[in-house]
């Protein structure tokens, strides 16, 4: 199912007909979505549905195996180092947990992009990295390790560094995670007022249903390798798709099943699997 929705009119990014699996697993398959240009999307969908796997073809950690990533118009599967390495320092990334430099200070964990993609000087340097820490509260903490700090601060300084380079692009993976109410709000306050004032385009993908129905301008729920609902959220919301309401309503019992696909109950505790399977 697919909901018409107008945001998606000027895509920014755009995965058309999208296969992709590690060995013979495929994850996603004839997948095709739509990331409005400027405004904040979120991608949702069952664990292991091939979200984080979404992002990894966008940021060309991955190529996909059949059809096309289009970013601003450009294929990234078809660049060469050169092109995807200059693609690159238009996006930022948020990794699940910050994944801060442990052995360097929050002042140079957010400087370091600066240092390698740049050739400002260090005063610009420090001008720079001191406004995006003041623009995530933490121009206070930039002499701290990643260890003196909280992990919602950590998650803060990790945004910091990936709007350091002043990005087109900026993808979030699993942001809330981990987080407490208070840090939690604080995040999603902060997401949504660097893509307002920075003119971002913003991919989020996260569990938290709450908070990320309250961010988001337009939602993509992914089912088993293609896409379920992509719409707004008041759409995504009234989709009477049963994976989709399992999962927006959060109940036990719906397409996505309890137990993992393996041999039946009679064939596992049967004599054939007694005398069969290994102890």
């Amino acid at each position: 199912m697919s909901l018409n929705d107008p945001l998606a009119a000027d895509p920014f990014v755009e995965l058309r007909d999208v296969t992709f699996g590690y060995g013979e697993r495929v994850v996603l398959r004839d997948l095709s979505l739509a990331v409005p240009r400027g405004k904040v999307t979120a991608i949702m969908g069952a664990s292991g549905g091939g979200k984080t796997t979404v992002l990894r073809l966008i940021g060309g950690q991955h190529r996909a195996q059949q059809g096309q990533v289009m970013v601003d118009g450009q294929d990234v599967g078809a660049m060469d180092a050169r092109r995807l390495y200059a693609a690159r320092r238009r996006m930022g990334m948020l990794f699940q947990f910050g994944a801060l430099f442990t052995d360097m200070s929050v002042f140079d964990n957010v400087a370091f992009a600066l240092r390698e993609h740049t050739d400002l000087s260090e005063p610009l340097v420090r001008d720079i990295v001191l406004m995006k820490l003041h623009a995530v509260g933490l121009r206070g903490a930039r002499d701290l390790m990643p260890s003196q700090i909280s992990g919602g601060m950590a998650r803060r300084v990790a945004l910091a560094r990936a709007i350091a380079l002043d990005p087109q692009l900026i993808m979030y993976d699993e942001p809330f995670a981990g987080l407490d109410p208070i840090s939690l709000g604080v995040a999603a306050q902060l997401i949504r007022q660097l893509s307002d004032a920075m003119g971002l385009t913003t991919i989020l993908v996260s569990h938290n249903l709450q908070e990320t129905f309250a961010l988001a301008d337009h939602m993509v729920i992914l089912g088993p390798g293609n896409v379920a609902a992509q719409g707004t959220p008041d759409e995504v919301r009234a989709s009477e798709d049963p994976l989709v309401r399992q999962f927006v309503h959060a109940l036990p019992a719906g397409p996505v099943p309890f137990h993992y696909p393996g041999p039946t109950v009679a064939q596992d505790f049967g004599p054939e699997g007694v005398s069969g399977g290994r102890p």
